[in-house]
């Protein structure tokens, strides 16, 4: 029972600390490639070595959510 109580302990730090290395950054702009090159440049910007798009909107103009990760 102890080691399964450790177990969870462990899964539940390593979920924050992983967590805690991920942002969040929005853009906007008139083409899904200008949105994609604001939110590399972002990340660049923020020393991130990935980056994953999480959400994308094309309305009038495209709205690009993306998550970074250092």
């Amino acid at each position: 029972m102890k080691s399964i109580k450790t177990l969870a302990a462990v899964a539940a730090l390593s979920m924050i600390s992983f967590a805690s290395f991920a942002q969040t950054v929005s853009v906007t702009a008139n083409t899904l490639d200008g949105a994609e090159a604001k939110i590399a440049a972002q990340a660049k910007q923020q020393g991130a070595d990935s980056y994953k798009i999480i959400e994308a909107f094309n309305g009038d103009h495209v709205h690009m959510t993306a998550e970074l990760n250092k």
